[in-house]
């Protein structure tokens, strides 16, 4: 037997007429009702409210105003396509009835991680961006096997540079190269002793290696540079602004997205690229960014990134969440 689904809004006199309507007619086109109220569901909402009640059968949809002639034709005409799908043992019709008439167990994971994906968005990069922290913290306090691991796994994922890192523990919070000037600090060659252009030492070297400077010691580097924990630490703190206002923040135009994000960053980073290399590091054209500049382009990217890319996901697992609320509601009532 077909099922026909009514989608309705609360409290609309006219649900009770299509309802009347589609009982007189069950014995001419033998059906099963279910009524899917739109009003708690936003997606459900944005697809039928505007023209509720609605009438869904198979892939017929009849949208109000309509009249019981109207029905007659919905229904007559899905009734025949079913009857024709089921004469030619069409599989693929017989398998989409049966998956329409139970909820499975995929069915609720989708739904559960449709409702709570930003959830677990936001752990994952709380834990990105949190447990370079965590890598000083345990060097500090003698776990120097657990904090080497976490220099490792970030290692392929971050350069991990000596002066474009934070410190922690140390006399200094960064030591950046002479090359930027930064007043009021020790550079990066006072401390080390060593050219910015051997990045070998300056990717390997973590604070564990005893190298200090005056009384005090260097502490020891975050594992994440300064741009990436300004880029995530954005993108987690959007996040969570995205999730507290509902996930009703509308997505920001991609236009927006390269001007404001993609393209300080890309400037700051890509300028200072040649003063890597020992032959070009010295020509005064060539620069070397502040943490001050890497942190603004880093929370300019990662957070119109997030503001660009959360709405856009929202969409897709608003259909996601309409589609399956839809399902479920439509089981429980043939079922029941």
């Amino acid at each position: 037997m077909m099922v026909v689904t009514v989608f309705v809004r609360q409290n609309d006199p006219a649900n009770q007429v299509v309802v009347e309507m589609l009982n007189r007619l069950k014995d001419d086109y033998p059906h099963q009702l279910a009524v899917v109220p739109i009003d708690q569901d936003e997606g459900l909402r944005l697809a039928y409210e505007k023209d509720a009640p609605v009438v869904q059968v198979g892939p017929y949809r009849l949208g109000s105003p309509f009249g019981e002639q109207d029905l007659r034709v919905t229904l007559g005409a899905a009734l025949d396509r079913a009857k024709h799908l089921n004469a030619v043992g069409d599989e693929s019709y017989t398998r989409r009835i049966e998956r329409g008439r139970k909820v499975s167990t995929a069915d609720r994971i989708s739904l559960w991680l449709s409702n709570h994906y930003m959830l677990l968005v936001n752990f994952f990069i709380f834990l990105y961006v949190g447990l370079p922290f965590l890598a000083p913290a345990l060097a500090l306090n003698g776990f120097s096997a657990p904090a080497r691991l976490l220099y490792t796994i970030y290692s392929p994922l971050c350069h991990q540079l000596t002066y474009r890192s934070w410190f922690l523990f140390g006399i200094q919070p960064y030591y950046p190269r002479s090359l930027a000037e930064v007043q009021n600090l020790a550079s990066y060659e006072q401390i080390f002793n060593v050219p910015p252009t051997d990045l070998a030492f300056a990717r390997q070297f973590t604070g564990m290696e005893e190298i200090g400077y005056g009384a005090g010691r260097v502490g020891y580097k975050v594992a994440l540079c300064q741009r990436d924990v300004a880029i995530y630490g954005s993108l987690l703190m959007f996040g969570l602004i995205f999730s507290l206002s509902g996930r009703r923040i509308k997505s920001l135009p991609w236009y927006l997205w390269v001007l404001f994000g993609l393209v300080p960053i890309g400037v700051d980073g890509l300028s200072q690229l040649p003063s890597l290399l020992s032959f070009l590091s010295e020509l005064p054209v060539f620069r070397e960014s502040t943490p001050l500049l890497r942190t603004i382009t880093g929370m300019l990217f990662g957070g119109t990134t997030g503001w660009y890319l959360f709405p856009m996901i929202e969409e897709s697992m608003r259909e996601t969440r309409a589609l399956l609320t839809q399902k479920r509601t439509i089981v429980s009532q043939i079922h029941s």
